[in-house]
């Protein structure tokens, strides 16, 4: 049976934040991921945890100016201290959550920037934060994200990131598999997941159109579900998908496509 972990960005998003977890845990989830721990304390977030008997299954490093279109900087030529001083910052807060997986955003491939020159860019950044993850006892993931949710994000495919990976010399790095952008970008998820499962450090879903739950759209969720736990695969899967409705509506969901 699948392990599911409630992304708080997404979900029960009609709660300020720090109520989420406690809803989170009503609901039946164990773990919790979201987007980016830092605008809270880390004390606080950690008592919230606690006090629900939640794990903190994933958060990503900072993102750059999000509100102004920044998805990343691991991409982007001249920002290489703020991105390093983001693993320091998500290293102490991951310390204090006991997080053991942190995602790097690639980020968009900035105007008048090569593809060339960004990838570079990547993978020395990259490469300094699987080292300095796996000093602190964290595993490195980096999510591919479709083009057509976010124009201009660098890394969009499984094998794009897997050949970046294939050039720097770390066993610190993995991809965070969205099942969803993988859906609208590549397709061919069971065979993605059975050839490559061994190089995937966290999973993602939301059903595709919509991006809401499973069981809305396209994707043969009960098939999934029973393929991963064949795999073997026994990490967190993260539900990062939009409600239809509400959150605690359309959780019906999780009983449902697993049967």
């Amino acid at each position: 049976m699948p392990k599911f972990a409630a992304n708080l960005t997404f979900l029960f998003t009609e709660l300020p934040f720090m109520e989420r977890f406690e809803a989170a845990a009503i609901a039946g989830f164990k773990a919790v991921e979201y987007m980016a721990p830092y605008p809270y304390a880390a004390a606080d977030i950690k008592a919230a945890l606690q006090a629900n008997g939640l794990t903190q299954a994933l958060f990503n490093l900072p993102a750059g100016d999000w509100d102004n279109g920044e998805r990343g900087l691991a991409c982007l030529p001249g920002r290489e201290a703020e991105f390093k001083a983001g693993v320091t910052s998500a290293i102490s807060y991951a310390h204090v959550l006991e997080c053991k997986k942190i995602n790097c955003l690639s980020g968009k491939l900035p105007a008048g920037v090569t593809r060339e020159e960004a990838q570079a860019t990547l993978i020395s950044n990259l490469t300094y934060a699987a080292a300095e993850l796996k000093e602190a006892g964290i595993l490195c993931v980096m999510e591919p994200i479709n083009s057509f949710d976010i124009p201009g994000y660098f890394v969009n495919r499984t094998m794009e990131a897997l050949a970046i990976f294939d050039r720097i010399d770390s066993d610190n790095l993995k991809v965070q598999y969205d099942i969803y952008h993988a859906q609208r970008m590549e397709g061919e998820l069971g065979n993605t997941l059975k050839n490559h499962l061994s190089r995937i450090g966290h999973i993602q879903l939301a059903d595709n159109p919509g991006r809401n739950e499973p069981g809305t759209g396209e994707i043969n969720y009960p098939w999934l579900f029973k393929h991963i736990d064949a795999l073997g695969y026994d990490g967190w899967i993260g539900c990062e998908y939009k409600p239809k409705t509400t959150t605690v509506d359309g959780l019906g969901w999780m009983s449902a496509v697993t049967q």
